[in-house]
């Protein structure tokens, strides 16, 4: 039941981007950069690198582990399995070298904090039609 609830909330067009392997890192439009490195995306969304190139602070959004499109991310785009970006998370935290990042319970929630937050990040299906958003490329 908990699982259809999570399929259900990602809308028939988020499912079809899944399946077609899309999933787009987003950003907040004050971010400085349009394309980043795996390694960049991989110590970003790992909690490792905390501010963009220009000194800002990264705040960054994520899905529950569960959530299809958090894994897509993680396989996709960081070339991880959600377990591990999960373990890299827990180890800073209980360290006390770094905070978890921001968990949000769905796509559009996720879609307007990163919005509505400078130096933000996350992911979505597609890429979102808000101009306080801009699409960052991960190669």
């Amino acid at each position: 039941m908990r699982l259809a609830f999570r399929w259900a909330g990602l809308g028939l067009a988020g499912l079809l981007a899944l399946q077609a392997g899309a999933v787009d890192v987003i950003a907040n439009r004050s971010v400085p950069v349009s394309q980043l490195s795996q390694a960049n995306a991989r110590a970003i969304f790992g909690m490792r690198q905390v501010k963009w190139p220009d000194g800002s602070l990264i705040r960054v959004f994520v899905l529950p582990d569960g959530h299809p499109l958090h894994s897509a991310l993680c396989k996709e785009r960081l070339n991880l399995y959600p377990y591990q970006l999960r373990q890299s998370w827990d180890r800073l935290v209980y360290s006390g070298m770094a905070q978890a990042p921001v968990m949000v319970e769905s796509e559009t929630e996720l879609i307007s904090k990163v919005a509505a937050t400078p130096g933000a990040v996350g992911y979505a299906s597609r890429a979102p039609s808000n101009e306080k958003i801009r699409v960052i490329h991960v190669d």
